[in-house]
């Protein structure tokens, strides 16, 4: 079945601002932000040999691996020495990447990257050295395309990778969540779409139900939403909802305050689509259970399992870090890209 195409969520974003230049001090109330300073970091040599570094993760007792959307590549630093290993490499072949979108590791190193050759979207399973074994081509289906500024998030670009399986936002099939095999058989699909106010408008609709998952430790899901009113849900193992939280905060009350009753079209193809801003930039789930919720505003919110929000945060390597990608690696450290920068969480 041919899948429409919902709603583009377009915004600009820096990835590390300036203090100079924005104004998040006085956004934060006094008291209310923790702020992380880094602690370590890649070499800055290391890192500029990438062109677009949207993805810094590193695998607990192994090395870096760093996904250059722009550079159609995927890489891995030694965490000993510094040194750059390339596995896989701009191409659209089979094994490698052209126009990728998405990309994610698990803990046995093995990865999937999202990529669009020809116009096709593709997900490839990769082992942890950059041997192709897996993946499948959605011939015939559009997906939605959310971007924050360059970077999609969401159809393709919302990849999961469990290390068993892909997971994948499609709300224009009527549910939130489609989970795959490695080789593109459907397992299941999760999450019955929240009402918006916008169903008469069927792209605006799916736009504010697209969103990112979080695979949790007893084979459930989190599901953030990141477009519209800010909230996510709690998903079991056997795909019942156990919770819903609504996200709020005086971080976000700039942002919120700024979303339109209605949105400007944009020509895509022969489509004319709306323009829905983001809310939410990345999302990760720390080894306690926690949920981390980055924002297009330069803050993060973090969830305890239950869902009650427990602190707020701000990441600073010179200047203030807007994240694009969060992993927690061992030694409760956590590793943000752009730059590879190292917290102590």
């Amino acid at each position: 079945m041919k899948r429409s195409l919902a709603a583009l969520v377009l915004c600009t974003a820096g990835a590390v601002i300036a203090h100079a230049g924005v104004d998040v001090e006085q956004r934060a109330s006094p008291g209310r932000v923790e702020v992380l300073e880094s602690v370590d970091a890649v070499p800055a040599a290391i890192m500029g040999r990438f062109r677009d570094p949207t993805v810094c993760a590193r695998v607990p007792g192994g090395p870096y691996y760093v996904f250059d959307r722009r550079g159609h590549s995927v890489h891995t630093i030694d965490a000993g020495d510094g040194s750059v290993r390339t596995l896989v490499e701009i191409g659209g072949e089979e094994g490698r990447l052209l126009d990728p979108s998405a990309f994610d590791v698990a803990a046995d190193g093995s990865f999937a990257v999202a990529d669009g050759p020809g116009g096709r979207e593709r997900i490839q399973v990769f082992g942890a050295a950059g041997i192709r074994t897996g993946g499948f081509t959605r011939a015939g289906r559009t997906a939605a395309r959310v971007a924050l500024g360059s970077l999609v998030l969401s159809g393709v670009g919302s990849l999961v990778y469990t290390g068993r399986s892909v997971v994948l936002s499609e709300p224009d099939t009527g549910w939130l969540l489609g989970e795959f095999t490695p080789l593109g058989a459907p397992l299941r699909s999760i999450g019955r779409l929240r009402p918006t106010g916008h169903e008469e408008d069927r792209e605006v609709h799916l736009a504010l139900n697209a969103g990112m998952a979080v695979p949790t430790a007893d084979g459930g899901f989190m599901f953030v939403f990141i477009a519209g009113s800010p909230a996510f849900r709690r998903y079991a193992a056997d795909g019942t909802l156990l919770f819903e939280r609504v996200i709020q905060g005086a971080e976000l009350d700039p942002v919120l305050a700024a979303q339109p009753k209605r949105w400007p079209r944009r020509t895509v193809g022969d489509r004319q689509l709306p323009l829905v801003p983001p809310v939410v930039r990345t999302t990760a789930l720390d080894p306690d259970g926690n949920l981390w919720v980055t924002f297009v505003q330069p803050f993060t919110y973090v969830y305890a399992p239950d869902g009650e929000k427990i602190r707020t945060v701000q990441f600073r390597a010179g200047g203030v870090v807007a994240p694009t990608s969060l992993s927690f690696s061992s030694g409760r450290h956590l590793v943000v890209a752009p730059g590879c920068y190292s917290f102590a969480w």
